[in-house]
């Protein structure tokens, strides 16, 4: 293995020399590290896998999805207009199915009954709101 690292070194240091890392996207800027703290160890790797090939756990694209008829249904309700009853039902059905989803899935991951899950799930909501701290 060291020939194997002292060749990567080389090359290393050869593009260096070649100026091929100056124009790379982010260059100069401090890394952006992301917060893993709240994932188990175990599922860090895993974790970062999936986000990274654009995958989500199904509760959390719930989740998404829940916020999405909420803002629906407060843009029917304050628009004000007669003929969005029907569109109302309706999205308020899609909501109630998408909740009842999640809370069978927090049952069976026994997520609903974890210390940690509420304040990691009003941390989701927060983000997936846009109501960041």
């Amino acid at each position: 293995m060291a020939v194997l690292s002292w060749l990567a070194e080389q090359r290393i240091q050869e593009a260096m020399r070649s100026g091929e890392f100056e124009n790379l996207p982010g260059h100069g800027k401090p890394l952006e590290l992301e917060d893993l703290s709240g994932v188990p160890e175990e599922l860090r790797m895993s974790y970062k896998i999936m986000k990274n090939a654009g995958l989500l756990p199904e509760e959390v694209t719930l989740r998404a999805e829940c916020v999405t008829l909420e803002e629906m249904l407060l843009a029917c309700h304050n628009s004000g207009i007669g003929n969005n009853g029907e569109r109302r039902k309706e999205l308020e059905g899609q909501l109630s199915l998408k909740r009842l989803r999640l809370q069978m899935l927090l049952q069976e991951r026994g997520l609903e009954s974890s210390a940690a899950y509420p304040d990691y799930s009003d941390k989701l909501r927060a983000r997936l709101t846009g109501a960041e701290e």
